[in-house]
């Protein structure tokens, strides 16, 4: 158990699960958040136990949501499972009538944004009730996240992995509007959509430094290199050249920096990815046109734009997925 700082009259509480119960309580002086307290944890356990012997660990939160017998059911699906890199997830209804406002709501605007961004519908995004397998837990223990932005970091690691994500459903507790709760429903929840969004906006960032490469090898194709050929010779080429460049740079940001790949044969899926996306591009732009008649630059701002998260999703589920 860690007491993450916890206030002076709690420490009653910890003397005696140490003292009767023969449990071992880990103490930091000061609050450091529920990420580093996880991490402190997962670290103790990893250079205190025989990760031979023992299947991984569960995580419960202190604020009484979890029951006893839930977090049993964790340890015990997470047992049936062996030495398979594996994540339980102990998921809550948010329909029932008990579950406060703002996290009912907090809860189903993140798994959307999580379900667009990752691809993966997870029931319970911000569950503490957590049985982790011991391959997953030392991936866990250098994952970036001090607070409760870790937790997503974590769920965001498992995806990327391929990390076998269990659900298993378990009560749904609160007492007195979750009133114990240290989740501070501003300042977390923006360094949680901001952990989901990071690779998006790096994403969009390289799409844009992309284009700039694309328009300034272009012109200077057509300025300096290829200036006595006739235009309908040379934009052709200068958009063929300038566009190969401009790709390849787009690809190397988004496989080194993005999604951080190391999968060899990614770049063939992802000119397969460009080329569909190009004639795709094209094809609904006309069809729009035939069918509106509005004026096609806009439209073809309006289909790009649909591409573009579409060739996020795609390229983090396919293109640059590890293990392909």
């Amino acid at each position: 158990m860690v007491d993450d700082g916890s206030r002076q009259e709690c420490q009653v509480f910890f003397e005696n699960i140490e003292k009767k119960d023969g449990c071992t309580v880990i103490h930091h002086k000061v609050n450091r958040g529920k990420g580093r307290a996880l991490k402190t944890a997962f670290e103790y356990y990893l250079h205190n136990f025989d990760t031979g012997y023992y299947k991984g660990v569960v995580t419960a939160d202190a604020d009484g949501q979890h029951s006893t017998e839930d977090i049993y059911r964790a340890a015990e699906c997470l047992c049936g499972y062996g030495q398979e890199d594996v994540l339980v997830l102990g998921t809550r209804n948010f329909n029932e009538e008990q579950v406060p406002f703002k996290s009912r709501k907090g809860n189903k605007i993140t798994r959307r944004i999580f379900q667009l961004l990752y691809g993966k519908h997870i029931q319970d995004t911000q569950t503490g009730l957590r049985a982790i397998s011991n391959k997953f837990i030392n991936r866990c223990v250098s994952l970036d996240g001090e607070r409760f932005e870790y937790e997503i970091n974590m769920l965001i690691a498992a995806v990327c992995r391929k990390v076998n994500i269990v659900e298993v459903p378990i009560q749904t507790v609160y007492f007195e509007d979750n009133r114990e709760t240290h989740f501070d429903p501003i300042k977390d929840s923006i360094k949680i959509y901001k952990v989901m969004f990071a690779s998006f906006f790096v994403f969009v960032c390289s799409g844009l430094v992309s284009m700039l490469v694309d328009q300034g090898l272009f012109a200077v194709l057509q300025k300096l290199c290829l200036s006595s050929i006739p235009k309908v010779v040379s934009i052709p080429i200068a958009t063929l050249f300038a566009r190969i460049g401009s790709s390849y740079l787009n690809y190397s940001i988004n496989k080194r920096i993005v999604f951080n790949a190391k999968e060899k044969r990614a770049i063939v899926r992802y000119y397969i990815l460009c080329i569909i996306q190009m004639f795709t591009s094209a094809m609904c732009v006309y069809l729009l046109y035939t069918i509106s008649r509005f004026d096609t630059s806009l439209l073809k701002i309006l289909v790009d734009t649909v591409l573009f998260f579409g060739s996020y999703c795609i390229q983090r589920m396919w293109v640059f997925k590890e293990g392909q």
